[in-house]
């Protein structure tokens, strides 16, 4: 249901205001890797972008709230493997009730001309204000009675909505032109509001988007320097790659929650020799996970035997240089959400590169 006279959640940056203010939220659950929480998240900071007529776009941070379950696990950022399918960059919704909306304002006429912070994190101008609707800031809404004067008489019954830009896609929203910019409008509770609405999947995207994972730090024998035609075995610390979950929530009002939990399993490592005088075992490349392992750790006496994961040299790096060797561990994503809502979304990866030198010796006793 959108109004025809909206109230603007852009505006105009005054000449005087040259940067972005920087805010923090409220601290969220335990363990908060993200917006609405006491952390470092870029979720945490106000931006947007001018749309050319000296508007602010989606300048307001969400109200989602991520945590971990199972805790802090990594640093590192999944990208999805084989799609064009990337987290969404914006989203709809509830930003303030009926009273907070009233009160944001008056703060603002306070204010005056200057910019104002108000509690939903976006910058207004009470000039552009007064100029978009004369000098009554309460007639909101469609002209209705029932839409004037912030809809206090329905203060309960829906919130005033607007659009957020994912603060892990703050870059990319800067390059596309002017999405979720419809502006402020009234939903009741329980209603659709727009194609871009906060859902179950939207939050579970937005969740996928916050997953960090492990690195990829791989564990091989011989250390060092590797042995040309000898195999230099490779694993993984099995206690690190577990199943890894991120949470996002929000509170729609009058007590309705919206949650998703998506989950990372890590399935696999792929390794690449960083070069075609190589053997990888097994010959796909693909050390699957087995017994929550991958990969076998080196014992004395196996130098000989093929590792179930790893990699045999052909040639020395002497003349060279040596080679890099990428590794890159496969999560497949699955998510659950409120009303029983769940699905799969597409497996990520996450790779790191290593030197490896290679020396020119036919035999060496391990």
């Amino acid at each position: 249901m959108f109004m025809n006279k909206e109230v603007a959640w852009s505006v105009a940056l005054t000449a005087a205001v040259s940067a972005l203010l920087t805010i923090v939220a409220p601290t969220a659950h335990a363990g908060p890797i993200g917006n609405g929480s006491d952390s470092n998240n870029r979720a945490d900071k106000t931006q947007g972008t001018s749309n050319g007529s000296g508007s602010l776009e989606a300048a307001a941070a969400t109200r989602v709230k991520v945590s971990t379950p199972n805790g802090k696990v990594g640093d590192g950022n999944l990208t999805p493997i084989n799609t064009n399918w990337t987290p969404p960059i914006c989203w709809y919704e509830p930003a303030m009730t009926p009273k907070e909306f009233k009160e944001n304002l008056e703060d603002l006429e306070k204010r005056g001309r200057g910019m104002a912070l108000t509690a939903i994190h976006s910058y207004w101008d009470m000039r552009t204000v007064k100029r978009q609707y004369g000098n009554d800031e309460n007639a909101f809404g469609d002209g209705t009675e029932s839409s004037k004067n912030y809809n206090l008489d329905k203060q309960g019954e829906g919130m005033w909505w607007q659009g957020v830009v994912n603060p892990n896609r703050q870059n990319e929203y800067d390059s596309v032109k002017r999405p979720c910019g419809k502006n402020i409008f009234w939903v009741e509770n329980g209603e659709a509001s727009a194609p871009e609405a906060i859902s179950p999947k939207v939050l579970a995207e937005y969740a996928y988007d916050s997953i960090k994972v492990p690195d990829t730090e791989i564990e091989m024998s011989p250390e060092g320097e590797s042995t040309v035609n000898l195999p230099t075995w490779m694993w993984l610390d099995g206690a690190k790659f577990k199943p890894v979950e991120v949470t996002a929530s929000i509170d729609m009002g009058d007590g309705q929650e919206l949650s998703a939990t998506t989950e990372a399993e890590p399935v696999s490592l792929h390794l690449d020799p960083g070069t075609e005088d190589a053997q990888v075992h097994p010959a796909s490349g693909e050390c699957p996970i087995q017994n929550g392992k991958i990969g076998t750790r080196y014992t004395k006496g196996n130098a000989e035997k093929t590792p179930p994961c790893g990699v045999t040299y052909l040639r020395a790096t002497s003349n060279s240089g040596p080679y890099e060797l990428k590794a890159s561990v496969t999560w497949k994503i699955s998510w659950k959400g409120s009303g029983g809502t769940g699905g799969d979304l597409p497996d990520g990866t996450f790779e790191t590169t290593e030197d490896v030198t290679v020396q020119e010796v036919q035999a060496i006793n391990r």
